[in-house]
């Protein structure tokens, strides 16, 4: 998604139009990128809200058009901001709400934003999900807490161009060492002054890029099936972590 700077109201339009499309194709769960109505801003004085405007907005697009949504948007927490992330399931009800866990203090948002603390699990269609924002896909720890529940990890976000070699790279480490399937939903074009080209994708607990998204603003459309147990029991890796181990030296 090409986003508009700061612009919420022209993003909600420029969203609706994309729904319209989803529906029509009958889609179940339609994924935006991080801060997906005002792109990466630390401006959080225009961004933040205290009335859950996005959440609303999103939840009446959801049953007007019969679609799951994912999206990004800023919680106003007092003296720092939250980054969300945020389902609502195609009766507009909200069923994850995610706060960003790192900020990205080499952008400066660690001195708008503060930390979120908690990894949430929740289930579409029958299927587990977990969401994590961006940065968050540097740390690999949350990851593997995040799937002893969920066969599908989200991770939105706002990543530039000129690091894309670590999100592609990062991306494909974190599916195949949880054996999980990643959704990577980015943004694309000249957005705050800062270049990103996209690089969406699916990617199955093999690593395998099964369908990607370079520069051009589109939707990407996958049917996922979820076939993690048999990636998980056809290779029996999850049962030699030591987290005994891990947690000793963690705590140390």
């Amino acid at each position: 998604m090409n986003i508009q700077w700061e612009n919420k109201a022209a993003n909600y339009l420029h969203v609706e139009a994309g729904l319209i499309k989803a529906q029509e194709k009958k889609t179940d769960l339609f994924l935006l990128p991080e801060m997906s109505f005002t792109g990466f801003s630390m401006n959080t004085e225009v961004t933040k809200e205290c009335n859950m405007e996005t959440i609303s907005k999103m939840s009446y697009y959801a049953k007007k058009y019969h679609t799951a949504i994912g999206f990004g948007w800023v919680k106003d927490c007092g003296e720092k901001a939250e980054n969300h992330y945020t389902i609502v399931d195609r009766g507009g009800k909200m069923i994850s709400n995610y706060a960003k866990i790192h900020p990205f203090s080499f952008s400066g948002e660690d001195k708008k934003f503060q930390g979120g603390e908690a990894i949430n699990v929740f289930e579409l269609g029958g299927v587990k999900f977990s969401t994590f924002i961006c940065y968050d896909l540097r740390f690999p720890e949350i990851f593997q807490i995040a799937s002893k529940e969920a066969h599908v990890i989200l991770v939105p976000a706002n990543w530039p161009e000129k690091r894309r070699e670590h999100w592609k790279c990062l991306l494909r480490a974190r599916a195949i060492e949880n054996q999980v399937y990643i959704i990577a939903v980015n943004c694309t074009g000249e957005i705050g002054g800062v270049t990103y080209v996209g690089d969406s994708c699916v990617i199955n607990p093999n690593g395998e890029v099964l369908m990607h998204l370079f520069e051009e603003e589109s939707i990407l459309e996958y049917e996922l099936v979820d076939n993690v147990s048999e990636f998980r029991s056809d290779f029996l890796m999850k049962m030699d972590r030591r987290e005994d181990l891990y947690q000793f030296y963690l705590g140390h």
